[in-house]
């Protein structure tokens, strides 16, 4: 499994235990409250099980399976790891944001910066996307 993969599927079960520790929390203050506070929290659950947990195993997973060049080769790997970066930092954006005084910034940021993931990463999958030969 290349390498690329194996940080993005990294990354991916570390946003699983963070979105399920937030998640735990939030439900045990539903059941006796604890920390009003926590409810601020509920997009960060969100954002790290939707994006962090669901997008970026994807990512990690198309990236290391997607067929390659001839040689073996994944070509632009670049824009992978750009994908990557870019989606982790506006995740983290996104999910502090609700935390953070100035809310609507870093919202629009993370989210310019997850798109850009998205782009980044189709960027460099595109070329690997291909018909399936017909077998003669």
């Amino acid at each position: 499994m290349p390498r690329l993969s194996v940080w993005a599927i990294r990354l991916a079960l570390c946003h699983l235990l963070l979105g399920f520790t937030i998640g735990a929390l939030l439900l045990a203050h539903k059941g006796i409250p604890f920390a009003p506070w926590l409810w601020r929290l509920l997009p960060a659950h969100m954002e790290f099980l939707l994006f962090g947990w669901t997008v970026q195993l994807a990512m990690g997973v198309a990236y290391w399976i997607l067929p390659r060049f001839p040689g073996g080769e994944r070509r632009r790997e670049g824009w992978a790891r750009l994908a990557i970066l870019t989606l982790n930092g506006g995740l983290w954006l996104v999910a502090l944001g609700p935390l953070a005084p100035a809310t609507l910034p870093l919202m629009v940021l993370g989210r310019g910066l997850e798109m850009g993931a998205t782009v980044a990463f189709a960027l460099h999958s595109w070329p690997r996307v291909k018909p399936m030969m017909a077998h003669e």
